[in-house]
Formats: C-alpha cells, sequence, structure tokens
C-alpha cells in the first residue's frame, strides 16, 4: 500500500476511539461516501453506507459531520438519514446544523456582480448548462464529457477565469471534474479544523475524502493527532495518512468505528 503503516495507524486510532468512547467522524460526500454519477441527483451512497452511518449516528457517541461542495440542502436527501447530521456545504462557505439553522458565509455586492458577469460569460459562450450556481460561487462542470471536449472547455474557462478572480480577490478552486469560482475566506480545511476546535482535544477525529479539494483538509489535520483517510479506488499522491478503497475498505473502516464506538457491527 502506497501510504505506510496503514494497518498500525488504523489499530492505534481505533483503540483511542474505544478508550476515549466518542469521536468525531468527518466526511466527504460525493466520491467518498458515494460513487460519482452523471446525474448528480442520482449520485446515491454505496451499499451499506447508509445504515452503517445511521447506525453510528444511533449509537450517540459520534459527531458526524459531512463537508461537500455540494449545497448542503442537496446532500441531506441524498444522505437519507432519519437522523440529519452536521452537513457544510460549498467547500465550508455553508454550515447546516443539525437542528436546520444555516450559516452562509457572506458575499458582498462586488464579489455578487463577479459571480453574475461568470454566470454571463458562461451563458454567452453556450456553457450555461454546464454551471451550477451555489451560494458565494459557481462551478462549471465536465466530468463524462470527452477528454478532448473536456480539456477545450477547461482552457476557456480557466483563461476567463483566472484574471476575474485576480481582480476581484476571490478563488479559484480546481476540482475532480470541473472548477469553481468562489468567495473567499472558507475551504474544507477551515471547516474540519472548526470542527476541531469545537471537540475535547482527546476525542479522536477522523476525515475521509477522495478529491484534490479534500488535500486542505488533509494538510490542516497534518499536525494533529486526527486520522486523514484517502478513500479511491486507486491511489494517488496525497497529504493523507492512509488509504482504503472503496466500498469494501471504506464498509470495513465503518463497521469497525461503529463497534469501537459502542454498537454492534
Amino acid at each position: 500500500m502506497p501510504v505506510s503503516n496503514s494497518e498500525r495507524q488504523l489499530t492505534e486510532f481505533f483503540s483511542r476511539l474505544e478508550k476515549h468512547g466518542s469521536g468525531a467522524l468527518v466526511l466527504d460526500y460525493d466520491g467518498t461516501l458515494a460513487p460519482f454519477n452523471k446525474d448528480r441527483n442520482a449520485a446515491v451512497p454505496y451499499t451499506g453506507v447508509q445504515e452503517l452511518i445511521g447506525d453510528i449516528m444511533a449509537t450517540g457517541g459520534t459527531r458526524v459531520v459531512v463537508i461537500s461542495g455540494r449545497q448542503a440542502e442537496e446532500v441531506k436527501p441524498l444522505l437519507g438519514l432519519s437522523q440529519t447530521p452536521e452537513i457544510w456545504g460549498v467547500h465550508g462557505l455553508q454550515r447546516l446544523h443539525p437542528d436546520g439553522r444555516c450559516e452562509t458565509v457572506a458575499v458582498t455586492d462586488q464579489e455578487g456582480k463577479a459571480l453574475q458577469d461568470a454566470a454571463g460569460w458562461l451563458e454567452r459562450n453556450g456553457f450555461r448548462h454546464l454551471a451550477e450556481q451555489k451560494p458565494g460561487s459557481i462551478a462549471v462542470h465536465w466530468r463524462g464529457l470527452p477528454v478532448d471536449e473536456s480539456e477545450l472547455i477547461a482552457a476557456k474557462v480557466l483563461s476567463r477565469w483566472r484574471g476575474l478572480a485576480a481582480r476581484e480577490q476571490m478563488s479559484l478552486l480546481e476540482f475532480d471534474g470541473g472548477i469553481e469560482l468562489r468567495v473567499s475566506g472558507s475551504d474544507k480545511g477551515k471547516a474540519v479544523l472548526t470542527v476541531l476546535g469545537e471537540l475535547d482535544p482527546e476525542t479522536p477525529l477522523a476525515f475521509l475524502g477522495d478529491d484534490i479539494t479534500d488535500e486542505d483538509a488533509f494538510i490542516a489535520l497534518q499536525s494533529s493527532c486526527a486520522l486523514t483517510v484517502l478513500v479511491r479506488p486507486e491511489w494517488r499522491k496525497t497529504n493523507a495518512k492512509i488509504w482504503l478503497r472503496p466500498p469494501e475498505d471504506l464498509l470495513d473502516f465503518l463497521r469497525e468505528w461503529l463497534e469501537r464506538s459502542g454498537g454492534a457491527a
């Protein structure tokens, strides 16, 4: 396995979880809990994942948090859980609490105009059908398109948006299958550090992700005792501490978490 000492790190982490009696399980959604799907509305979790997360939440000893590039309200029905976990949407620009309260990073008038300009440019250039507008951001998706077509779209969008982002002091976030123009001030790294800061210092935390955007969280947690996990069918260079292949390794991880946190595996 390219990520070294995985078994030892897993054993040590789950021993800490069992000893402490509670933990924080922080999860990316697309590509981690659910396989990618051309129809974004049909991207449901791997078989067995929904039930295991529901059982983990039912024990009462685990704080479950989902951090996604999607809008938070879009993630909730896809998870299909009877008990809604905490969901951070738009890579941390939104925070949906389990009680329904939703916090969103404020967008200035200047940033709002820049996002409108970006949307208008996509419309004029025939890319509007690939766009997704979210609070504080606009994304273009080319996953599933032929390679030559996706490369052409990526080149054109980047050429336009780089200058716009620099001028308006906004961020460009490249992800697997697209790019997002967004207001600055939050990413998955800052989101997971916020969660970590709200915990007892001894509480074990694990973050599971698959995409380039998840590297922000992997890097942010490097100096902590948190376990960072790359979840992908194929390994890639990463700042995560261990690598798991979905769905089998992911399901084993969730079963072990359930058992060690007081549930029946």
